[in-house]
């Protein structure tokens, strides 16, 4: 693989409850357990992160096949749900919906070039076999 970009994070304090900042400065904030764990939920979380990353990773991807395609992908959307728990070997394990809208498309060409995304973005690609991801399509009509 020849690799064109590198993004760099470190996390300080923690973990869960610290500070996360990528080497640019871009990226700089507060960590905290969500509630729903147990913690104060005051600061965003590692799975909050990777939804956003992962919805905006496959929204590219999504916009890509639909170029090559053809079609029609204005006011496309993706939504990304990243849940996780207790994977039963004493470990935890995450598992991700990802919800996209391509209001403008039948439901079968909406479903394929899903389908064709989830081959093509690289946060498919590094989960692929590791977690379980459920692709779902809007009905937009």
């Amino acid at each position: 693989m020849n690799i064109v970009y590198t993004a760099e994070a470190l996390a300080t304090g923690e973990g869960r409850n610290g500070r996360a900042r990528t080497s640019d400065g871009r990226l700089d904030l507060e960590l905290a357990i969500p509630t729903e764990m147990g913690g104060s939920g005051n600061g965003t979380n590692p799975e909050q992160l990777f939804a956003a990353g992962y919805a905006a990773c496959f929204h590219s991807a999504l916009q890509l096949v639909a170029r090559q395609a053809g079609a029609d992908v204005t006011d496309s959307a993706v939504g990304a749900r990243v849940g996780i728990g207790p994977n039963g070997s004493g470990g935890f394990g995450l598992a991700v919906t990802l919800e996209v809208s391509l209001p403008h498309l039948d439901r079968d060409e909406a479903l394929a070039l899903t389908e064709k995304a989830h081959e093509v973005c690289p946060y498919s690609n590094a989960t692929r076999g590791n977690i379980e991801v459920t692709l779902t399509v809007a009905d937009d009509e």
